[in-house]
């Protein structure tokens, strides 16, 4: 009776996919959703790696170039008044505040220096707008996924639990199949979590380091102008 229960235990598909295709239909959607979340998760984190290490460097870039001793003008001149790097944006909008706060003239218009500020806050929070953009969404699959796939995992079970009930039979081959499915449906809700939790913490400290930079170079820069307009 034993080798018989074991031949057909080894017969089962233990296989991803057949585990897969035997799960109940509820299951299945919960196996679905998590996958989906997986690939969500994992394409927010490719994007924001690439568009950090992107950000970083043209910072450095634009640093370089903006403590070079090149004359504020010359180097608005050289971006534009759209530029398409984040720090260089940050800088245009301080620049386009401050040439327009001059009079015809040639005097500056009261208030001046709280504009550009003003100018240069408002470029960061939609440069910091950008980098957090999909960091929700790996802290709701982080949050979440384990407990979806908790929920499969009991769904399951429940229906192994039946199913031996129905046939009145415990060996190996009738539970092994029904407990494998529902696990399957717990080790997927990790494998969504896991990489979910980890990033969404190295991206959230990413972003706010960058941000950072951004406002001490604004604050650098609102410093320079600040000796123009005293001057």
């Amino acid at each position: 009776m034993e080798a018989e229960t074991l031949a057909l235990a080894q017969e089962i598909d233990f296989s991803f996919w057949g585990l897969f295709a035997r799960a109940t239909l509820t299951v299945k959607l919960v196996m679905l959703i998590l996958m989906v979340a997986s690939f969500w998760a994992w394409s927010i984190i490719i994007q924001k790696l690439i568009m950090y290490r992107t950000a970083r460097r043209e910072a450095a870039v634009f640093d370089q170039s903006f403590w070079s001793g090149e004359p504020l003008d010359g180097l608005f001149e050289q971006i534009g008044p759209e530029p398409k790097g984040s720090s260089q944006k940050i800088f245009a909008a301080g620049m386009i505040e401050w040439r327009r706060s001059h009079r015809t003239d040639g005097g500056l218009i009261a208030g001046a220096q709280a504009r550009i500020d003003r100018s240069m806050d408002v470029a960061i929070n939609k440069e910091a707008e950008a980098l957090q953009k999909g960091l929700p969404v790996l802290a709701t699959v982080g949050s979440t996924a384990p407990f979806i796939g908790l929920f499969g995992t009991v769904w399951g079970i429940m229906n192994a639990f039946i199913e031996i009930a129905e046939q009145q039979n415990t060996n190996l081959a009738v539970v092994a199949p029904g407990i494998a499915e529902a696990l399957l449906a717990t080790g997927l809700g990790l494998l969504a979590a896991i990489p979910a939790v980890i990033f969404y913490n190295k991206l959230s400290a990413d972003s706010d380091r960058i941000v950072a930079g951004y406002e001490a170079f604004a604050d650098e820069f609102a410093t320079i102008l600040s000796r123009q307009l005293d001057s």
